[in-house]
């Protein structure tokens, strides 16, 4: 998974031949998970079609404020494209459109677009080298970047005119990489690494059945997500779930028992700056396990259990850098005791919530959590999807170590 996964990328492209070049960069953006949608300038229709840019986008491309072949087609509003975009991207950039840029000209919809964006916007120049070189073309470079625009520098090589020089816009996968350094850079979790436990364990009783509970693993996985999003190395510890997670940002460390929970997390504690424990994980396990399925012999049975080796009380005794934090899933004196437990465990951050709460728990898709701090400062949140919790609780996080 990319950085770019689910954003909404709005790609300008202006009259240069590299235009050829951008369907590639649009298949590269959705396979980076990201939504796609196009604004040309009229004349870069003659480098490349529509058709084969709303195939790839599988939204449709505009090029002007209305549809001239329709008088019923509604207004192309450059406002709302411009709302849209988490990213705008300007590819090919000709010397033309960043003058334009550079100066407000406002003359078609993608100049407008380019105006009414809130958004970052990225810009990759293309053209030949002695345009590139002009006075003029560097003076719009100089303007644009002083606007807050990111300049995709130009490669040299090649050119249509057939001269070798610098101007020729960069490759489709030095764009997107370019981006995603970019964006990666600028997250403040950026060069900090996350432990987070997620999921249930299963304790054996024999070869087929075991003691477990009903975590999903949901919790824990959109951590994860929310950790990377701000630019985190994360080392994922999960217990048995349906749950997949793909990001090369993201190391995921199977387990299925207590015990191998507690040996993965002490493995990899001391490189992390940050653990967040959410797992569920098993108090006690059956003490001994049978190499054998136990047959349904007796009208009664009785297990004997052992007290699990507690991971999270472990690590906060050995605690020195790194930022701790806890859960504490509770029915009753749940304030009460997630205070205790926040203290007993040496826990920068605890996070509360109560299977009394409708929505909270195990299983769906929302939470409602309490965030109580080391100094006991007591943070209540509304029932929210647990993929928004996930960020508050990221939030919190920062708020705390770095304030």
């Amino acid at each position: 998974m990319s950085i770019l996964s689910g954003k909404n990328i709005l790609l300008g492209i202006t009259a240069g031949i590299a235009a050829y070049k951008t369907a590639g960069l649009v298949r590269l953006f959705i396979k980076a998970g990201a939504n796609v949608k196009v604004v040309m300038t009229p004349a870069s229709k003659d480098f490349i079609t529509p058709l084969t840019l709303s195939t790839l986008s599988k939204n449709p491309v505009h090029s002007s404020f209305t549809n001239d072949d329709d008088d019923n087609a509604m207004w192309n509003n450059h406002v709302e494209l411009g709302l849209w975009a988490d990213l705008f991207i300007i590819a090919p950039a000709t010397a033309n459109t960043m003058s334009k840029m550079a100066n407000g000209t406002c003359d078609n919809l993608l100049l407008a677009t380019y105006l009414s964006a809130k958004c970052p916007v990225y810009f990759a120049p293309a053209m030949d080298l002695d345009m590139y070189k002009h006075s003029s073309t560097l003076e719009s470079f100089r303007i644009l970047r002083a606007y807050g625009n990111v300049m995709i520098p130009a490669t040299s090589g090649e050119l249509a005119s057939g001269l070798v020089g610098e101007g020729r816009m960069a490759e489709p996968e030095d764009i997107v990489a370019f981006i995603e350094n970019d964006i990666l850079e600028q997250l403040p979790l950026r060069g900090k690494k996350v432990l987070i436990t997620a999921g249930p364990t299963y304790e054996a009783i024999d070869p087929v059945r075991f003691i477990g509970n009903h975590s999903s693993g949901k919790m824990g996985y959109e951590i994860a997500k929310a950790a990377v999003n701000l630019g985190a190395e994360v080392v994922l510890i999960s217990g048995p779930t349906h749950l997949s997670l793909s990001h090369n940002m993201i190391e995921l460390i199977p387990v299925t028992s207590a015990s191998e929970m507690y040996d993965a997390t002490h493995l990899h504690f001391n490189s992390v700056d940050i653990a967040i424990l959410s797992a569920a994980v098993a108090d006690y396990t059956p003490k001994y396990v049978s190499n054998t399925k136990i047959k349904k012999a007796t009208a009664t049975f009785s297990i004997e259990l052992e007290k699990t080796k507690d991971i999270l009380k472990s690590l906060g005794a050995i605690k020195k850098h790194q930022f701790l934090v806890g859960f504490a899933l509770e029915t009753n004196n749940e304030l009460e005791n997630a205070k205790g437990k926040l203290q007993a465990k040496n826990l920068n951050l605890i996070v509360l919530n109560s299977l009394n709460d409708k929505g909270a728990g195990f299983g769906g898709s929302t939470n409602k959590v309490t965030f109580i701090t080391d100094t006991e400062v007591v943070i209540e949140h509304q029932l929210k999807s647990k993929s928004e919790v996930a960020q508050d609780l990221m939030q919190q996080i920062m708020t705390q170590q770095y304030a």
